[in-house]
């Protein structure tokens, strides 16, 4: 890897972004879609007011190069010289000016893989925002969801500090040594703490001059940065400097910030904003400013280690080739840790630990119709009933005709319940946007800390009003409670077990094993592997069609999967990343609609066996 500069390097800033470009430096397509901006802007920029002070930026590399030191392993005591990225980085925050003189950017995203410096780089940015940025009464803040994670780049920032004795004769600590929870410059009347977003519930809220979100990806939604921004307006040039990994959710408050600076950087709003997006070099943002590190569309990270340092700009100095390729290594013996490590270490957005169905295959799958297209159809239904405050589900399929070779096709959606009174809470627990995803109608929030399955029956009554329900499948779990709703409603549907996990099949009716007589077929019950099995191969045979739906969606990425020795798999609820009752709905519904055909009659409860009943699994069912 070259990352040597030029001769004429005076602009430490623009002497990165022309290597970058020129290719004498490796990086990935959005930061040198990032240094075609900068370019870009030194030419144009001028036309909107904006210029480029090299003086600021040098002040600002003077202050991380002879004031800070860093505090931990193999760089204890030694000085913070930046790594030409680094300096790219805080050469473009701090030198791109406005025509009023203040900063342009009022927003910063930078995305890198784990053990590339983002930490100590924010901790010595949080500093000069507090001691050199000539901001009366600064308040600095480092920010998270909870304040004991804040804390930790804010620890960092105090170890930094505590390694340079120009810093300690002026920074102040409360709290003693490895407790400290504020650090005070009384110059200026400014301070630099840790906060959590339960900090705006009292008082007038925080006025940050400069505020610094560390691992955006974990926030479970946008509340803290919200907060943080609304006392932006009582500064003249605040920045909300937001660093993180790459994340597994993509309904999540990173993933909207990580798309939204690769347009910027881009200046691209047309094409989809993931790999190799194109630069355009349209204005949309001129206060953000971004710097994502990524490979590129095509790269092999397990195979290929000319990629690494698209994700990795500081290979060779804060982190080396052999570790890496022991966690390749990894990656490649153990399957379940894979996207794990593409995710931390080569900034891929995986979408679980172990995904059990690939972003590829279901995005095409993803359909906006409106399932009153098939009132009056057949409806194959599956129930997953929750825990009292988890996600209620049911699933829906329809099918809806034949591919030519004779295979059938079919359309899916969801209903999805969760208790209105406890939804904030299991929010932030979940990592969920239990909130948003019920103000867009995309999940029942009714009153009450439990989940009333009267409000799951008359939506079942419902259905067995506009369709034909076939067969509404349901595990053993809860379903005792829920029936007595289905009761006092009078419903005649017919309920057929189907056990989830892998080690129970259901019972099955008295019409499977008829219709199975008369194709000299040996009758089976419903059957969690042999309905996945069947689901798996309609997705990747495109026969099935997914009403668009972010709490299907999530549930869908976030599965994993669990395999006994025969090979038969099921979701793990007690594995997956989040939430998955929605997708196991829709399995148990596949299942159903796949069955022998069996007529509409009252409520008959099928029943396995005993628990310990695992004959024929070594074969999926026919």
């Amino acid at each position: 890897m070259k990352t040597t500069m030029p001769s004429s390097s005076d602009d430490r800033t623009r002497a990165y972004a022309e290597a970058v470009v020129a290719g004498e430096i490796v990086a990935g397509p959005h930061v040198r879609n990032t240094c075609r901006r900068h370019l870009q802007d030194l030419e144009q920029a001028a036309d909107r007011g904006l210029w480029f002070d090299r003086e600021e930026a040098a002040r600002a590399f003077r202050f991380f190069e002879t004031r800070l030191k860093l505090s931990e392993g193999q760089f204890d005591g030694d000085a913070f010289q930046l790594h030409p990225s680094q300096a790219f980085i805080v050469g473009s925050i701090f030198g791109w000016r406005r025509k009023d003189g203040t900063r342009r950017f009022r927003r910063a995203y930078v995305e890198q893989g784990k053990g590339n410096g983002k930490s100590p780089m924010a901790g010595g940015i949080a500093l000069f925002g507090l001691m050199a940025d000539g901001e009366a009464g600064a308040q600095v803040y480092s920010a998270a969801a909870h304040k004991d994670q804040a804390a930790i780049l804010f620890r960092d920032a105090v170890k930094m500090v505590r390694a340079s004795p120009p810093l300690m004769k002026r920074i102040q600590f409360s709290g003693g040594i490895g407790r400290e929870y504020n650090m005070a410059y009384h110059k200026t009347g400014s301070f630099f703490r840790p906060i959590s977003k339960e900090a705006g519930k009292t008082g007038s809220g925080p006025r940050p001059h400069f505020a610094l979100a560390d691992e955006v990806h974990e926030l479970p939604d946008g509340k803290i940065l919200e907060m943080l921004e609304r006392g932006f307006k009582f500064r003249r040039q605040p920045l909300l400097l937001m660093t993180t990994n790459s994340g597994t959710d993509r309904n999540s408050v990173c993933w909207q910030e990580h798309e939204w600076a690769v347009r910027v950087a881009a200046g691209n709003d047309e094409d989809k904003p993931d790999g190799g997006i194109k630069f355009l070099g349209k204005v949309l943002d001129d206060s953000t400013f971004s710097f994502i590190c990524s490979i590129d569309v095509g790269d092999d990270p397990l195979n290929d280690p000319s990629c690494w340092p698209k994700a990795n700009p500081l290979l060779g100095v804060t982190i080396t080739e052999e570790y890496l390729a022991g966690v390749v290594a990894q990656a490649k013996n153990i399957p379940s840790k894979q996207n794990g490590i593409l995710r931390l270490h080569f900034c891929v957005w995986t979408d679980s630990e172990s995904a059990w169905m690939s972003r590829e295959v279901v995005e095409p799958l993803l359909a906006d119709f409106d399932p009153s297209e098939h009132r009056g159809a057949s409806v194959s239904i599956g129930l997953d009933l929750s825990q009292n405050r988890d996600i209620t589900a049911q699933g829906n399929v329809v099918r809806t005709g034949t591919t030519p070779d004779g295979k059938p096709t079919f359309d899916a959606w969801i209903e999805a319940w969760t208790p209105g009174d406890t939804m904030k809470e299991r929010s932030e627990r979940d990592k969920l946007p239990y909130p948003v995803w019920a103000q867009e109608g995309h999940i029942h929030a009714p009153p009450g800390e439990n989940i009333n399955y009267r409000h799951v029956a008359q939506t079942l009554a419902e259905y067995d009003r506009d369709y034909k329900i076939a067969m509404v499948a349901y595990d053993r779990y809860a379903f005792k409670r829920f029936e007595e709703d289905v009761k006092e409603l009078g419903l005649s549907v017919n309920f057929v077990e189907h056990p989830q996990g892998g080690t129970k099949k259901g019972k099955p009716t008295q019409e499977m094993i008829d219709a199975a007589e008369r194709e000299k077929k040996q009758a089976e019950g419903l059957w969690f592997p042999g309905s996945l099995r069947m689901l798996e191969d309609a997705m990747l045979e495109g026969r099935i069609r997914f009403r668009r739906n972010p709490v299907l969606i999530s549930a869908i990425m976030s599965a994993v999967v669990e395999k006994d020795k025969w090979d038969n798999a099921w979701l793990s609820k007690q594995r997956s990343v989040n939430k998955i009752d929605a997708i196991v709905a829709i399995v148990m519904a596949f299942g159903a609609a796949n069955a022998l055909p069996v007529a509409k009659r009252k409520i008959h409860l099928f029943m396995v066996g005993g628990t310990n009943d695992v004959s024929g699994l070594h074969k999926s069912p026919a």
